[in-house]
């Protein structure tokens, strides 16, 4: 094969995989909201509580949490595509198996447990597969895999309510969980083994195998790692919280159906998260070549000018004012999420980073697991208003830490462009 063929082959593969990933990632977020969204319907046949849904949704976030830094270990030791493709399986799988729950203990252990845990082990993988093919397309190529959350989400949230309305919500699983499968049987023979890449920002060593103190220690004395894990932390309190209660907050205010609840609760917000994050996207990608904090940028601006939507989506009694936060929050909310992990990547080694997607994820989601059980009190103390309001501090609290990154650690953390 020419040299000119060659790279033209991998040109081809790396945007392949992006599709690839795609629709898993589609997959992915799509059996997380399918649950959120015939929550109604769970509670009235199984006999649940708002707190018993609380303590489902933590204990998935927080098994997520706690196994997504391993993943990410492994990532950065064996093949990254065999972690894409089990991960896939078992979520798929587990999303499949919650369809025969038949109470609290069944739930907890195929939703939370087999779903949560296969989950967990999708995201690092995958990322440091795309941002090492994609060097100077990173922010692009990791922004149009972040649109598959949303679009995932929006779709998942309309067909499972319908589905559950006119079939029961056990179909919405099994339906969801039997395309997973079958999309990782093609994954397993479309993907290819991609090696390591060779150490980079001044790392001496020649093998592809780094000891685990090593990963760790070249991850967490960048202090910039600190302070935008806090900040994704408080995007995952949100997010958990938004996505857990906002399809019941509609179908209880507005007095809405389960398939509109669903599809507008979400609709909204991700639709305008998609421009968000493609427009961030590409802007951070022009400009980081000659202003390097063009990434940290894009994420202080998402989250800060994310807050008063989120405050007013609570405050209002308006359902179209309502739905116009939810789209405003959601396009701030894209801009951050477009440099999620492109940022991160500004100040970690190739050669980590799938670890470090592994350690942002883990603090991120064990802190967010909370959000569904204190929800579920603000609103009977204070009302569903006051929960949906609440969150609006959180991303205020977020930027706060994004600015002080880009204050205080961001230039003496920058890893440069590498892979």
């Amino acid at each position: 094969m020419t040299t000119g063929a060659k790279d033209n082959s991998i040109f081809q593969y790396k945007w392949m995989l992006v599709g690839l990933l795609w629709f898993a990632y589609f997959l992915n977020q799509g059996d997380r909201q399918i649950f959120n969204t015939v929550i109604p319907l769970i509670k009235e046949d199984l006999g649940l509580t708002d707190y018993d849904i609380g303590d489902i949704v933590m204990v998935f976030t927080a098994v997520y949490g706690v196994l997504v830094p391993v993943s990410g270990f492994l990532g950065d030791l064996v093949s990254r595509k065999w972690i894409v493709v089990w991960s896939l399986l078992i979520f798929s799988a587990g999303t499949l198996c919650t369809g025969f729950a038949g109470g609290m203990a069944l739930l907890i252990l195929f939703r939370s447990v087999a779903t949560g845990g296969g989950e967990a082990f999708y995201f690092p993988a995958a990322t440091s597969l795309l941002s090492q093919l994609h060097s100077h397309t990173r922010a692009t190529a990791l922004s149009i895999h972040q649109t598959s959350l949303y679009v995932g989400i929006i779709a998942s949230g309309f067909i499972s309510g319908y589905i559950g309305e006119h079939y029961g919500w056990r179909a919405a699983f099994y339906v969801f969980g039997s395309i997973g499968v079958l999309w990782a049987a093609l994954c397993t023979f479309a993907m290819r083994n991609t090696p390591m890449p060779a150490p980079a920002c001044g790392e001496a060593e020649k093998s592809e195998k780094v000891k685990f103190s090593k990963m760790f220690s070249a991850i967490l004395k960048k202090q910039t790692f600190y302070c935008l894990a806090f900040a994704f932390a408080c995007q995952c309190f949100v997010n958990v919280g938004y996505n857990t209660w906002m399809p019941s907050y509609l179908h209880e205010k507005y007095e809405m159906s389960l398939s509109m609840a669903g599809l507008n609760s979400m609709l909204w917000h991700f639709a305008f998260a998609f421009f968000g994050v493609m427009i961030g996207g590409k802007l951070s990608d022009a400009f980081s070549e000659k202003f390097r904090q063009s990434r940290m940028w894009a994420e202080f601006l998402g989250l800060f000018l994310a807050v008063p939507f989120i405050f007013l989506c609570g405050y209002t009694d308006s359902f179209w004012v309502c739905c116009a936060a939810m789209a405003g929050f959601g396009f701030f909310r894209g801009v951050y999420d477009s440099n999620l992990f492109a940022a991160l990547f500004d100040v970690v080694e190739p050669r980590y980073r799938a670890t470090a997607s592994g350690l942002y994820l883990s603090f991120a989601f064990v802190m967010g697991s909370v959000a569904p059980k204190l929800m579920a009190y603000i609103k009977e103390i204070a009302g569903f208003s006051a929960g949906i309001m609440s969150l609006s501090a959180a991303f205020l609290l977020g930027s706060a830490f994004v600015a002080a990154a880009m204050l205080f650690f961001f230039d003496k953390n920058y890893c440069g462009e590498n892979g």
